[in-house]
């Protein structure tokens, strides 16, 4: 028995072609540095468990999926690059994570087209402002100013120290018509009845521009 199994290995030597003569098999298309152990290319997380980025339910259908396959087939997708690569997008998850990126390239392109479209509008806009701020701005500018000079001078007039000054003049004017008045009837050139009636008018609107004058000095010295 034990030449039997000698021969017989012997055999299969003189049989076999020598280890330089062998073709070498295909090589597979993905890096040896990303086949590592679970332990050194996965992090552990604080509990000890091996975090994945697979819910169960995903990848039990990757595995079914792989179950069905050959041993050919499977050592084509470790072997070949476009073979795995179109396995990969036959999966529903790629498919779907496809059909959202193509969704959102879409609507990138769709909304690069629109403000494309839009760039003449957002010029002649531009060129308004320009506009608004180089002449409209400065009408209106200039139209503000003048308004405020109007208000300065308003508030001017009627401040306390302008309304005493100008009641001053109405009175100085007041005595001023109460004697040409007296210096008329004087002279004969107005009778006694429209004497009396003029001059108590005016002596009258004297007095209570007196009394307003007093009052308002009293009020600011106070």
């Amino acid at each position: 028995m034990f030449n039997f199994w000698g021969s017989k290995e012997q055999q299969l030597g003189e049989s076999r072609p020598s280890s330089s003569s062998e073709p070498s098999p295909q090589q597979p298309w993905y890096s040896h540095s990303l086949v590592t152990s679970p332990s050194s290319s996965r992090p552990q997380s604080s509990g000890g468990q091996i975090p994945s980025h697979v819910s169960p339910g995903e990848a039990a259908g990757i595995i079914a999926l792989l179950k069905d396959k050959s041993v050919d087939e499977l050592g084509k997708l470790l072997t070949d690059k476009n073979a795995y690569q179109q396995f990969l997008n036959s999966l529903d998850q790629v498919s779907i994570q496809n059909n959202i990126r193509e969704e959102l390239r879409k609507e990138t392109l769709h909304l690069a087209r629109e403000n494309l479209e839009k760039e003449p509008q957002i010029v002649e806009l531009r060129n308004q402002c320009r506009i608004i701020r180089t002449s409209e701005l400065a009408t209106a500018q200039e139209k503000l100013n003048e308004l405020e000079n109007q208000r300065d001078e308003i508030l001017r007039f009627y401040s306390p120290g302008s309304l005493l000054h100008r009641l001053q003049d109405a009175m100085k004017k007041g005595d001023e018509e109460s004697e040409e008045l007296q210096q008329k009837y004087m002279e004969k050139e107005i009778d006694t009845a429209a004497f009396v009636q003029k001059y108590k008018k005016l002596r009258s609107l004297y007095h209570r521009r007196a009394l307003i004058h007093l009052a308002a000095k009293t009020s600011s010295i106070g």
